[in-house]
């Protein structure tokens, strides 16, 4: 039987008794049916699993003990940072959720020419909040113990000016191919992919101003919510997980 994970927004150490989350109770217990002594995985993003069991069950909360701690040791030793271009609706929540699966330590939302996303304070808020619960969720099915950071959206010209990383990466289907087995192994690299549309020519030259390579990958041109799942997992089998 596959035991649950839950993420718990606490500090967490064994011998801990806490009342559950509200959104972890109602799955834990409404949804999957768990009863008093079951055991579950919780983590708080600080890179252990602690295993607990319940201690209570009610109609409306529930309770846990942490019983026992284990660092849970697969994170990637290549650190990926992707600013992606703000796409619509599920576009993007794909591409957090892929990303977060696939090991990615930050992930930047953009505002860059051809991105159809206008968002005020107020809805900028509520979309960065469920961009985290996505990777949340990620992290849950995927036994990540790390939340990748998900920054507030900024503009393009912002995110180039403070983007730092041995390997600086553009996708562009309008360059010539990039052999990035010839290149020095990185420890972190950050790559830059336009929304729906792509990046206009005149970023592509403004992120090659700050030290970005264009990189064509592949001869098809992916959608923007591909982009990033194809590209993490060629990062991964040069110098990451596959490598």
């Amino acid at each position: 039987m596959r035991i649950p994970r839950a993420f718990v927004e606490c500090e967490l150490c064994v011998g801990a008794e806490l009342t559950l989350p509200d959104d972890v109770h109602n799955h834990l217990v409404k949804v999957l049916r768990m009863r008093v002594d079951q055991p579950l995985t919780l983590f708080n993003g600080d890179g252990c699993d602690y295993s607990a069991r319940l201690t209570e069950v009610e109609k409306r909360q529930s309770t846990a003990i942490v019983e026992t701690t284990e660092p849970r040791l697969n994170e990637s030793p290549l650190q990926i940072e992707i600013g992606q271009g703000l796409s619509r609706g599920e576009r993007m929540d794909f591409a957090i959720q892929k990303a977060t699966e696939l090991g990615v330590c930050k992930i930047s939302p953009l505002f860059t020419e051809r991105s159809e996303v206008r968002l005020n304070a107020e809805r900028q808020a509520k979309r960065t909040k469920h961009w985290q619960q996505i990777a949340v969720s990620a992290c849950e099915q995927s036994y990540r113990a790390t939340l990748p950071q998900i920054a507030e959206p900024e503009p393009l010209a912002q995110w180039l000016a403070h983007c730092e990383a041995d390997l600086k990466l553009v996708l562009s289907p309008h360059t010539e191919p990039l052999v990035l087995g010839e290149l020095d192994a990185p420890r972190t690299v950050a790559l830059l992919i336009g929304p729906e549309g792509g990046l206009e020519e005149a970023e592509v030259e403004q992120a090659r101003a700050v030290g970005f390579h264009p990189w064509l990958l592949g001869p098809r041109v992916l959608r923007t919510e591909t982009a990033p799942v194809a590209a993490a997992a060629v990062l991964h089998y040069l110098w990451g997980d596959f490598s």
